[in-house]
């Protein structure tokens, strides 16, 4: 059963201003992609001395990347950003063909006013399988954006490109990666996971979490109150409740309806509990537009790292 003791609600953290970061604004250079490229077994390219960006992917086969002392195995699960200035020499599947896409740019000077980007700090290769992360999708559209060629398609591979490389020089966004959580923490959400599986947010027994945990329940309560602030049961129910507010907004779903997607049994006792963690009925909730609403139950960083291991729940418009 859900603990029906009344929760505080956690304080909201201050914003904090992300970095600032520079004007990117890429411009394709002609005929040199984006496109694919195949090479046969034992190819080399190279020295050559770089005169523009380059992304390089590989599709299929694999390839060692050589820039001064710097050596990169190149597989198709990386994307290499190749620099003007950078003498490299690529080396490419002694075995097999191989197949890589590439596509060459320049970037505009900054405006009056405006910071130029600095790209000494941007990585050389990045992982195109991280999860949520758009590198390998926008790497995909570039190459369809290349092969059609319509009418206009360079205005969109720019502006793909700039975001791929954004995410590629600054990460996926804001906060991205920043909160880790504890393996006992991870392990416990493998069984809400399981448990949500069909859209619907039941609570689970402090029992079952610490099982699924792999540690006692006084150590998965002291890890919670330690990374989340909160119990497990308690932090369970807040991911519960944050699930009611897309439902309030948008959605026509009775009151009931909302309660039992959010794994309370009736909307009398879904609603004793969102007053007391959110300030507010959910009927009054309903009326208050987004940007005057109170914070979500999930407001610090632990709690959202926690929702981002479940799977989402099922609207019902």
């Amino acid at each position: 059963m859900t603990d029906d003791r009344t929760l505080v609600p956690l304080p909201v953290p201050p914003l904090v201003p992300s970095p600032f970061v520079p004007p990117l604004a890429p411009t394709l250079l002609p005929r040199l992609g984006p496109a694919v490229a195949d090479y046969p077994p034992g190819a080399v390219f190279g020295p050559r001395d770089a005169r523009s960006y380059e992304f390089v992917w590989l599709l299929h086969g694999s390839a060692r990347w050589v820039c001064g002392n710097l050596t990169v195995p190149l597989t198709p699960s990386a994307l290499l950003l190749v620099r003007p200035g950078m003498r490299d020499t690529f080396h490419w599947d002694t075995r097999r063909p191989t197949r890589h896409a590439y596509t060459h740019f320049r970037l505009h000077p900054a405006p009056p006013g405006a910071v130029a980007p600095d790209d000494t700090d941007w990585p050389v290769v990045r992982d195109l399988t991280g999860r949520g992360d758009p590198m390998a999708a926008l790497c995909q559209y570039l190459l369809t954006l290349g092969a059609a060629r319509r009418p206009g398609w360079e205005r969109h591979a720019e502006e793909t490109l700039r975001l791929l490389l954004l995410t590629f020089a600054y990460g996926p966004g804001p906060g991205t990666g920043a909160h880790t959580l504890p393996e006992p923490l991870v392990a416990m959400m493998g069984a809400v996971r399981a448990h949500w599986s069909d859209g619907v947010a039941r609570p689970l027994a402090l029992a079952r979490l610490a099982r699924a945990a792999g540690v006692s329940e006084s150590t998965l309560c002291r890890i919670c109150r330690r990374q989340l602030g909160v119990s497990p049961v308690e932090g369970l129910e807040r991911l519960r409740l944050a699930r009611a507010e897309p439902l309030l907004w948008l959605s026509n779903l009775s009151l009931r309806a909302v309660a039992v997607q959010c794994g309370f049994a009736d909307a009398y006792h879904f609603s004793r509990r969102f007053r007391a963690v959110c300030g507010m009925s959910p009927s009054a909730f309903r009326t208050v537009p987004p940007e005057s609403a109170p914070p979500s139950p999930i407001a610090n960083d632990a709690l959202a790292a926690l929702q981002a291991l479940v799977p989402p729940s099922h609207s019902g418009r």
